[in-house]
């Protein structure tokens, strides 16, 4: 329970991330504002100043008219081969996914966590992978999860747009 108050304590003082409204195709999320965004192949990029993280995001149409959503997840699990680490969740009222992975450099110098979500809703699939220097997983791991927790499965409009 100390412990718990010291964390507390301690990043009462820390500010917390401003997260701006974006859309891709029918997959509205809420991403770090100050975070800048490229696009390449389809994939959205999202990049933090600091360079100690970004976020990707793939978003696409299911080609099977009625699939319910289970089925597609379970479909996007097995054709990622079903590798172990999945826990399954909700994220936007529809079954989702999650896994960390930790890759090191052979040197042992430096290593990367990845959360990667994938969900779909029968109709729209996607993912977010977050890469993060392990150093500073406990802010980003934090923010990843307010990123995914903010997905929700949308109609195109006009604000910020991912193509």
């Amino acid at each position: 329970m100390l412990g718990s108050l010291l964390v507390m304590v301690l990043t009462a003082g820390e500010p917390a991330e401003a997260l701006t409204k974006y859309e891709v195709k029918t997959l509205a999320l809420q991403v770090p504002s100050d975070w800048r965004q490229s696009e390449a192949d389809g994939t959205q990029r999202f990049d933090d100043p600091s360079g100690d993280a970004h976020l990707l995001v793939d978003v696409g149409a299911v080609q099977t008219a009625g699939m319910k959503p289970q089925v597609c997840l379970d479909k996007v699990l097995a054709a990622m081969g079903h590798e172990s680490g999945w826990k399954q969740l909700k994220l936007g009222k529809a079954p989702a996914a999650r896994r960390v992975d930790t890759d090191t450099t052979p040197d042992g110098t430096e290593s990367v966590e990845t959360v990667t979500y994938v969900g779909c809703d029968g109709k729209t699939t996607w993912s977010l992978v977050f890469h993060m220097d392990v150093k500073q997983k406990e802010r980003f791991e934090a923010l990843a999860t307010k990123v995914a927790n903010s997905v929700a499965y949308s109609k195109p409009s006009t604000s910020k747009k991912g193509k």
